[in-house]
């Protein structure tokens, strides 16, 4: 009997399974990979660190991603430039850089280059400090 009850449960648990979980992972976006670039961390005036970092650029779901492609360069070249105009420096931390300010400032700067609707968002996907240095004191 209690054989059978759990037999039951068991069939009925797989039959109500969500879908979600039927369905797989969820599909990857449309996205440019930028090749690494070194961004500087500056301190008082004063450059003490490089980092590099690896950036993607999600696109919406209309977006040419091909065409898009060929403008990384474009990409890569507007962060370079944004960085050394402003510095992306974390005050806590001087091996790594601040990663809302990259992604909030890529997103603004690809959107300018492709044109409005193409681009959905930037995120830091990686980085690397050229050297470990000591975080500053408190």
């Amino acid at each position: 009997m209690f054989r059978r009850a759990l037999i039951a449960v068991a069939a009925l648990g797989l039959a109500t399974a969500s879908p979600a979980h039927a369905e797989g992972p969820k599909p990857v976006g449309q996205y440019v990979d930028l090749q690494p670039v070194g961004l500087p961390v500056v301190v008082k005036g004063q450059l003490v660190n490089y980092v590099f970092v690896y950036v993607r650029v999600n696109l919406t779901a209309s977006a040419d991603v091909s065409q898009v492609r060929t403008k990384e360069p474009f990409f890569r070249d507007a962060l370079v430039r944004l960085a050394h105009r402003t510095p992306f420096t974390r005050p806590d931390d001087y091996n790594r850089i601040d990663e809302r300010r990259v992604a909030a400032a890529m997103t603004q700067a690809a959107a300018a280059i492709t044109g409005p609707g193409i681009v959905a968002s930037a995120a830091v996907t990686s980085q690397a400090p050229q050297h470990r240095i000591p975080n500053p004191k408190s």
